[in-house]
């Protein structure tokens, strides 16, 4: 009784959090509209900071600066702060002759790598605009990004304001396919979280937008700072939600080793903030996203366990868990048959799915214990983009 038990609890919250959860987000938004306090008038719109720590980002920073100087946002509210990490390419040299042709933007040239988060606290601390922006360097604005994120700050209630992450740059031969595919629904579910309570469960990264006034420091061993920035604005009392007309766009990862290291670092930063804000479990509405969104998912690789290790015992006393037994080892295979038709040439969308969900699940099990080791530095390197 207490295998079965173990076994179909570890199926049911494997599958709520991937699953029943995000067909209960599409039931219940299905008649809810988006925040509409909003600012309409161009003189309503306040000052914003666009703020960008960049190492490296010689092949794209030019783009990113004339993505954001391109757009709708009034000119005179708008300033732009980059802080190079200690670049050791042509990103300082791009930067200066971007700040010739762009009054508006003002560059940090720093000669130590201290990593993203403390640049970005530097950059904050220099500014008196009322909304920061914060985006990375590879992330391109279309022409109306910031007037539609910032809009919302009409709203006295929302702190923080998410974009749309679209994906460009796929190829059928790695896993960026399969990586936009989840982005995608990602985006969606936090969409509907916004929509439904303000409860949006953590921006990518990438680019969203914050009140000065809410926006908290992050500390300098933290590795996924957007997420703690986040959860900060509900313990503010504030709201997080995502406009999917607030588009930006960005190449994605291809090559499963880069994205798989990638995917360790964020594990080990996800057990932080669990760590840290494990009291908004209690919260109406945040606890109940939080839990079926986040936490689930962090301890996914648990729950594959628990519920291969109980069927293997059920499987000497039960056909029917023999014969799900054989479906477990199935699944299991079917990153192992994906590698051996890759290397002929095949590739096949459905199998790398399988093998994008078990890297997702080891590299979060690598960065739980990563996590019980004290992480004494925020410094990591960025993943390789434009593959």
């Amino acid at each position: 009784m207490l295998l079965d038990s173990i076994f179909w609890l570890s199926v049911l919250l494997i599958l709520h959090s991937y699953l029943l959860y995000p067909a209960l987000l599409t039931l219940l938004s299905r008649n809810r509209k988006n925040n509409a306090t909003v600012y309409s008038k161009e003189e309503e719109f306040p000052r914003v900071a666009v703020l960008v720590s960049a190492y490296n980002e010689e092949a794209v920073i030019g783009e990113k600066i004339d993505s954001i100087f391109r757009g709708s946002y009034p000119p005179g509210k708008l300033e732009v702060r980059i802080g190079s990490d200690c670049s050791n390419d042509r990103t300082n040299e791009i930067l200066r002759e971007c700040a010739a042709t762009y009054p508006q933007l003002k560059i940090f040239l720093y000669h130590e790598r201290r990593g993203k988060q403390n640049v970005i606290n530097d950059l904050v601390s220099g500014t008196d605009a009322e909304i920061l922006v914060l985006t990375d360097a590879n992330v391109i604005f279309d022409q109306h990004t910031l007037r539609n994120m910032v809009r919302h700050f009409k709203n006295p209630c929302i702190g923080l304001v998410d974009t749309n992450m679209i994906n460009r740059g796929m190829k059928k031969e790695g896993i960026s396919i399969q990586e936009s595919t989840y982005i995608s629904r990602e985006v969606h579910i936090k969409n509907m979280e916004g929509r439904l309570w303000g409860a949006m469960m953590g921006p990518f990264g990438g680019c969203y937008a914050i009140r000065k006034e809410d926006y908290s420091r992050v500390p300098a061993n933290y590795l996924v700072d957007d997420f703690y920035i986040n959860m900060h604005v509900f313990t503010k009392g504030k709201k997080a939600i995502n406009d999917l007309e607030a588009k930006v766009y960005e190449d994605v990862s291809n090559a499963i080793r880069d994205e798989f290291r990638r995917k360790v670092r964020i594990a080990t930063g996800n057990f932080q903030n669990l760590k840290t804000f494990a009291p908004l479990l209690f919260r109406p509405y945040v606890g109940f996203c939080f839990f079926s969104h986040k936490v689930l998912r962090w301890l996914g690789p648990f729950f594959i366990l628990a519920a291969l290790t109980a069927n293997i015992f059920l499987a000497f006393a039960s056909v029917f868990y023999l014969v799900l037994l054989g479906l477990h080892v199935l699944l299991f295979l079917m990153p192992l048959l994906d590698v051996l038709l890759k290397s002929m040439g095949i590739h096949h969308r459905f199998l790398r799915l399988a093998t994008h969900f078990y890297a997702m699940n080891l590299a979060l099990l690598i960065g739980f214990f990563k996590f019980l080791r004290p992480v004494r530095s925020g410094v990591w390197d960025r993943t390789r983009r434009n593959q």
